[in-house]
Parts: structure tokens; C-alpha cells; sequence
């Protein structure tokens, strides 16, 4: 069976809400929540964060994920993804959006089913 992990993208300096990833409204760092449901799925390996903010790293490493630091020159989720991923060992990348606290870990199943 393919090694799955998941990369999740976690930008600090986000245009419409800075600092996003790191709200916690709830108790927890928005990127914690997506990062928890993400570990759920059942298909996973591994989760990574992947960030280009120390801020994030030391974040995730506190509820005891792991982050790994990208460029701060990506334009985009997809490029972080692309250069994270490149220092993992897996055969699938299943992208989560640092923004979904609420993912069902099944949907992250089924991708990870579709591409194997």
C-alpha cells in the first residue's frame, strides 16, 4: 500500500485575516484543529505543516505535530506543498487547507484512495 501524508499549508501572513492559522478562538491554534482532524484519517502516514513563519513552527511543535519551513517567496498553498513534500517519503501528498478545522477525515481517505 502507498505511503500517504498529508501537507498542510499554513501562511502567517495571510492577506485577509494576518495571523490566522494561529486564532484561538476555541482554545486551540486554528492549524492545530485542521491538523488533528487531518491525523484522524485512517489512510495517513504522516501530517506536515508546512510554513514560511517560525511562529507557526514553534505553534506546532508545542501541541506536538510537525512543521517543516518553506520559502516565504511562494505565491501559493500549492507551491509550499510542492517544496515540503519533496523532503518526505511518501508516494501520495493529500493537500488540507490549514483553514479546515472541520475536515472529515473520511474525504482525506477517499483522496488518498482515488490517487492510490
Amino acid at each position: 500500500m502507498a505511503k500517504v501524508a498529508v501537507v498542510i499549508p499554513a501562511r502567517y501572513a495571510s492577506e485577509r485575516l494576518p495571523g490566522k492559522t494561529l486564532l484561538r478562538e476555541t482554545g486551540k491554534a486554528l492549524v492545530q484543529h485542521t491538523y488533528e482532524r487531518a491525523a484522524l484519517a485512517s489512510r495517513i502516514d504522516e501530517v506536515v505543516v508546512a510554513t514560511d513563519d517560525q511562529r507557526v513552527i514553534d505553534a506546532v511543535e508545542r501541541f506536538g505535530g510537525r512543521a517543516v519551513m518553506t520559502s516565504a517567496e511562494h505565491r501559493s498553498g500549492t507551491d509550499r506543498i510542492a517544496e515540503a513534500a519533496r523532503s518526505l517519503d511518501a508516494d501520495i501528498i493529500v493537500n488540507v487547507q490549514g483553514d479546515e478545522p472541520e475536515i472529515d477525515p473520511r474525504a482525506i481517505d477517499l483522496v488518498a484512495d482515488l490517487l492510490d
